[in-house]
């Protein structure tokens, strides 16, 4: 500490005066006022539109189609011819009773219906009616109805038969005509 004080006996001092700082140049007056001329316009060139390429198309080759063949069925034999009638069916007993006036349906008698039915039917090959059908109607249902369930229940036939003798199917038809019993 011996120097530190020896060193601070021999220290001089000096007021430096700073110079005041030059007063502030004041800014040039602007300049007048000009009329300014906007600058000339200049029209943008005019857009041409051309048209765009059209887009490439790009194929690939098409495959032919396949084509699978499949074997044609041989058309089916055609079917054998049909026997030949020898002998037609024979009734047993007279058509002509097989419908009576007890088969007029009540309902009809009731509406007082009259009129004429054709049927037809087929003949097994034992000789019984099936699958009667109205061919021609009287123009009452119940009428109609009855003569198919008439011909059906009462009528026999001897079957028909080929050139061989065996019985074979066929058919037969009639007209039935219902009148009013008096």
């Amino acid at each position: 500490m011996k120097y530190v004080k020896k060193a601070a006996e021999q220290l001089n001092v000096i007021d430096v005066k700073e110079e005041p700082p030059p007063p502030d140049e004041e800014p040039p007056p602007p300049p007048p006022d000009q009329p300014v001329e906007p600058p000339p316009v200049v029209a943008p060139p005019p857009i041409v539109q051309t048209p765009s390429p059209a887009p490439p198309i790009q194929t690939a080759p098409k495959a032919p189609p396949i084509v699978i063949q499949t074997p044609v069925a041989a058309p089916p034999p055609p079917p054998p011819p049909a026997p030949t009638v020898s002998k037609a069916a024979g009734a047993k007993g007279n058509p002509a009773n097989w419908v009576s006036a007890d088969d007029y349906p009540p309902s009809a008698l009731r509406q007082e219906a009259q009129g004429t039915t054709a049927i037809s039917w087929d003949i097994n090959e034992q000789g019984r009616v099936e699958n009667c059908r109205v061919t021609s109607s009287s123009g009452n249902a119940a009428l109609d109805d009855a003569a198919c369930k008439a011909i059906t229940r009462r009528g026999r036939y001897t079957p028909a038969v080929d050139q061989n003798g065996n019985p074979i199917r066929s058919s037969s038809s009639r007209r039935i005509v219902w009148r009013l019993p008096e």
